[in-house]
C-alpha cells in the first residue's frame, strides 16, 4: 500500500494538538479571505511566509499560505479532503510537497503528488495547479537527496500534458561543484534563508505573474466574443 495516497492526519505527539490548530486556522482564512493564489505544502511552503520574499514578491498576488512544518503528501491530502480549499476560489494553486516522504520510494512519492493534483482538480477544475521542483537537502551528497532528484524526473512525464498544471524548476544553482550546499542558501541544509528564497522562488513568482496576466487578458476579451 502506499502510504502517501491514504490520507492521514498528523499524529499529536506533543500533546499540544497544534498541527490541528493550525488546521482550524486555515479553514478560518479559507473562509475570511480572498485568494487569486494558494500555496499549500510543508515546512518549504510554511517558511517561505517569514521570509522578505514572500512579502515583496507574493503579498501584492493576493496569496494565501497554508504550509506545515514536516508535512508528508497524505497529511496535505487529509487537509484537502477536511475543507481547506472548499471555501476558497483561487485562480492558481502552488503545491510543494513530498520532502518529507522519505521513506517511501521515489515512484510512491510521484504518484502521491499526482493523487493531490487530481484532488484539487476535482474541487476547482478550472484552477491552475503550479508544481515546483523538490529541493536538494543535506550539506553533503546523500540517499535523500538522490531520491528527491529521481521524484522530480518522475514527476516531469507524470504532469505533462496534463491541463493547467505546470511544474517549475527551483531546485537549480544549490548544488555545488563538490556535491555540498552551502548554509547561505539554506541555513540548516533544508529551510532556505532570504537569499536561498530569492533564488528557490523567483521562477514560481515569475510563472505567477505571466499566469495571472494572461488571465487578465482572457476576462477583457471575453464579453466581446
Amino acid at each position: 500500500m502506499n502510504t502517501c495516497k491514504v490520507p492521514m492526519p498528523v499524529d499529536d505527539g506533543d500533546g499540544d494538538n497544534r498541527w490541528l490548530s493550525i488546521h482550524n486556522r486555515f479553514l478560518s482564512e479559507s473562509k475570511e479571505k480572498d485568494a487569486d493564489v494558494i500555496f499549500i505544502g510543508d515546512s518549504i511552503v510554511q517558511a517561505l511566509q517569514h521570509t522578505d520574499v514572500w512579502n515583496e514578491l507574493f503579498v501584492p498576488l493576493h496569496c494565501l499560505n497554508f504550509g506545515i512544518h514536516r508535512d508528508k503528501i497524505e497529511n496535505v491530502l487529509w487537509r484537502i479532503q477536511n475543507g481547506e480549499l472548499d471555501n476558497v476560489k483561487p485562480k492558481i494553486i502552488v503545491l510543494h510537497v513530498g520532502t518529507n516522504n522519505y521513506s517511501n520510494t521515489p515512484e510512491e512519492i510521484r504518484d502521491g503528488i499526482v493523487e493531490l493534483v487530481e484532488i484539487i482538480k476535482e474541487k476547482h477544475p478550472d484552477v491552475y495547479i503550479v508544481v515546483p521542483t523538490l529541493l536538494p537537502r543535506g550539506q553533503n551528497p546523500n540517499t535523500v537527496r538522490d531520491k528527491l532528484t529521481k521524484v522530480n524526473e518522475l514527476l516531469k512525464p507524470a504532469l505533462e500534458g496534463r491541463p493547467k498544471v505546470e511544474m517549475v524548476v527551483i531546485d537549480n544553482g544549490f548544488v555545488r561543484a563538490d556535491g555540498t550546499i552551502s548554509h547561505h542558501d539554506m541555513y540548516d541544509y533544508l529551510l532556505l534563508t532570504n537569499s536561498g528564497c530569492k533564488k528557490a522562488f523567483e521562477p514560481v513568482h515569475e510563472l505567477l505573474m505571466q499566469l495571472l496576466a494572461d488571465g487578465e487578458i482572457e476576462n477583457d476579451l471575453t464579453p466581446s466574443e
